[in-house]
């Protein structure tokens, strides 16, 4: 099984943050009966969905009726979100009972003062309401270096927020049951247009997890953004089938020798972290 499966239920989103890809393809939205087919497919084939790829996942109106279709067949749901939208959505999004939602709170970077204000108040909201339910809720501030001194400040608001235990760990800091701060560095995404880096690389992609986009394309990572690496489509072939094809064959054994079969590939620069 793989470890996680990223679902783009869209790829529409209210944001446009300056450290991410963006993509180019049409904006859409999966059906109540496009997703129903995806949690199909995925049956037997991992525990965990990730509701990320591109877009907003708290744009989608169904938002939280998939996650009920998700947990009652077995699956654990992880929403990634800019949590701009969490205030509107709180009480709808805890109700559904997701597993984990993680909070890109470095979405907010370049924002006016007034609106970070407003914003830190409603993620901490939701966040207080959330892992109190027992959902597992992670700050994450993936900017080292790009955050214009704007991360201590939101660690300051969150300790003068939050009471509880505030324990460093190698992901960040717990701040108490069900509530944490994650750090991370800032990367950058792969381009067909980048330059080439070479063809020695490691990814685990195709390893421990793969994507699938809104219009049901397959692809190996999470970081395909435009769908470069299309392995073939759920809503019309097996995806046991997609994923033992000779191209997505090709891509593991040549990952396995730290070699990339994918011009993409050879133009990621977050996978040379893990050479």
């Amino acid at each position: 099984m793989y470890a996680r499966v990223y679902v783009e239920i869209t790829n529409i989103c209210n944001m446009a943050c300056s450290f991410c890809h963006g993509h180019s393809r049409t904006p859409r939205r999966m059906s109540e009966e496009e997703f129903s087919r995806v949690l199909d497919a995925l049956d037997g084939q991992t525990q965990f969905v990730y509701y990320h790829l591109m877009g907003e996942p708290l744009t989608h109106p169904d938002l939280p009726k998939f996650l009920r279709m998700a947990k009652e067949r077995g699956f654990c749901s992880v929403i990634t979100t800019n949590g701009t939208l969490l205030s509107r959505r709180k009480d709808e999004i805890i109700a559904a009972a997701p597993h984990k939602v993680s909070i890109s709170v470095h979405s907010f970077e370049d924002g006016s003062d007034h609106a970070f204000d407003a914003y830190l108040s409603g993620i901490a909201d939701f966040a207080d309401s959330a892992s109190r339910a027992g959902i597992i809720v992670v700050f994450r501030l993936w900017n080292k270096g790009f955050d214009g001194g704007k991360n201590a400040r939101i660690e300051t608001f969150l300790r003068e927020r939050f009471d509880g235990e505030w324990t460093e760990n190698t992901r960040g800091i717990r701040i108490r049951d069900k509530l944490h701060l994650e750090w991370g560095d800032r990367f950058t995404w792969p381009d067909k247009d980048a330059p080439c880096q070479g063809d020695e690389v490691f990814c685990y992609g195709l390893g421990d997890h793969f994507g699938i986009l809104a219009d049901g394309s397959v692809v190996p990572c999470c970081m395909d953004s435009d769908g470069v690496i299309t392995l073939g489509n759920v809503f019309t072939e097996p995806l046991s089938d997609i994923l033992a094809s000779p191209r997505a064959r090709a891509m593991t054994e040549g990952f396995a020798h730290r070699r990339a079969s994918e011009d993409l590939c050879r133009r990621c620069a977050y996978a040379r972290r893990f050479v």
